[in-house]
């Protein structure tokens, strides 16, 4: 792909780029939007008087510099033009067209200013700049959440909390070595990309044009074919900038990311798992082709070090979500990494796991939520979490129909197991069903609402989640 179609592209999603928000659309009224502009918080109106009183206090000093005699003379001047004035126009006829007037020209001197700022600021888009700063300002005091998984089940995830905060962080599994990601990460020996491509684009401002962007693969072309076009880009960046960290941080701003995303180690990890039947598989996408029942699961090297970061973000955490995601190939090998198991085991804040609505064929054929559970528990060696949040709503019988053929069933839900666990229950109606192909996946906004409705019912305190 030349420079030129990939400078297009970017230019192309920067200028649509807008930050979506159900809290004020287009306001119809000029006057409305005048009047959000006394909203607290927004640190606009502090400095237009702190400006004011500086323009006052210049006026001052200069009349007290020139001795009162040049602003003497136009007081005066002024004073007997506004008596001449008077004397042809009745007081209670010029007082008020000098009032009209002089609102008249604040209006406007207003109106032109703030339309030069947008202009600048938002130039296609039709989203008022003071619904941006509401929004912008409402955003930044959300929670800090810090979101742990991998594969689809994050991103999804990520698509509905990007709506109630800015604060998030999403830490994702490089563990992937099949596909697009496994050939960039054998020949070109970078981390694989898939998985953070993915949540990159759900957290994009322009979400939609980016996943497309990103999610092209290139059907044509010597060494390209099978590749995406988002794995390539983030190859790219790491190859420029040093490292995948870095790499991210660079895409990020360039692609308008609301929050940020961070791999879990820089280590070059691959799993390995031990199978009921006495096997040892190694390799992500092998150990779900294997078919077999997982025992044991680990990773080489064994104790890989955290990304500074993400220690850092579990830390300062206000509420941790882990999940949903593959259980043993996209959500516990995060967990592998010892530094963000201990990490979180530390916390005292909500952290709630987000259970799979299906089981996965070569991974959890026949388990339960306290399988799940007992999964996470065992490959940590602690428990991470006090809440699990399961869907209580059972698929059409043509999904469950399409799904069985696949060897794959609804998780079913063992009350009394989960209860030994010591977990508390969150059961919600969180399931995005396409009736087309019959496949399920979680709804983003449901999903997020949910759990941040049980977020602020944990802490005791109000977000404004709607029901």
């Amino acid at each position: 792909m030349s420079n030129a179609i990939f400078k297009q592209a970017l230019r192309t999603l920067r200028q649509e780029s807008h930050i979506p928000w159900g809290l004020n659309s287009r306001t119809p009224h000029r006057v409305n939007s005048w009047f959000k502009w006394l909203a607290p918080g927004l640190l606009v109106k502090r400095w237009l008087v702190i400006s004011a009183g500086g323009v006052l206090l210049t006026t001052l000093g200069l009349a007290i510099w020139v001795k009162l005699t040049p602003i003497f003379w136009l007081i005066q001047f002024i004073g007997e033009l506004l008596e001449t004035i008077t004397t042809i126009l009745p007081n209670y006829v010029s007082g008020p067209i000098a009032i009209a007037f002089g609102v008249f020209l604040i209006f406007l001197g207003q109106t032109r200013s703030m339309g030069a700022i947008t202009s600048v600021l938002k130039p296609s888009s039709d989203e008022q700049l003071i619904d941006v700063l509401l929004a912008h300002r409402k955003l930044n005091r959300g929670p800090k959440i810090v979101a742990i998984g991998g594969g689809t089940g994050l991103s999804t995830l990520l698509r509905g909390l990007k709506h109630y905060s800015a604060n998030i962080t999403a830490i994702v599994t490089v563990a992937d070595d099949g596909g697009s990601s496994g050939r960039l990460r054998r020949e070109i020996g970078v981390l694989p990309p898939g998985d953070i491509r993915n949540c990159i684009a759900a957290l994009a401002d322009q979400e939609k044009l980016l996943t497309e962007l990103f999610q092209y693969r290139f059907k044509a072309g010597d060494g390209l074919v099978g590749h995406s076009f988002g794995n390539l880009f983030l190859t790219a960046m790491s190859d420029i900038t040093g490292d995948l960290e870095r790499a991210i941080a660079a895409s990020s701003q360039v692609l308008a990311v609301r929050g940020r995303v961070l791999p879990a180690t820089l280590s070059d990890v691959r799993l390995w798992a031990e199978l009921e039947d006495g096997r040892r598989i190694e390799g992500e996408s092998s150990i779900t082709e294997a078919g077999g029942k997982i025992k044991k699961i680990g990773c080489i090297p064994s104790n890989p070090p955290a990304l500074p970061k993400a220690l850092q973000a579990i830390h300062e955490a206000d509420y941790i979500i882990i999940g949903p995601g593959s259980l043993y190939t996209s959500v516990i090998p995060n967990l592998l990494v010892p530094e963000i198991a201990a990490a979180i085991a530390q916390k005292q804040v909500p952290i709630i796991y987000v259970c799979n609505i299906m089981t996965q064929p070569g991974e959890t054929q026949s388990y339960t939520v306290s399988d799940h559970i007992r999964a996470i528990d065992a490959a940590c060696g602690q428990q991470l979490f006090n809440a699990v949040l399961v869907h209580k709503k059972v698929p059409s019988a043509h999904t469950l129909i399409r799904y069985a053929q696949e060897s794959s069933h609804p998780v079913f839900l063992d009350r009394e197991a989960v209860g030994e666990l010591g977990r508390r229950i969150v059961l919600a109606n969180v399931m995005d069903e396409d009736e087309e192909t019959g496949y399920v996946r979680h709804d983003p906004q449901r999903l997020a609402r949910i759990l941040l409705r049980w977020y602020s019912r944990a802490q005791g305190i109000e977000l404004g989640v709607g029901s």
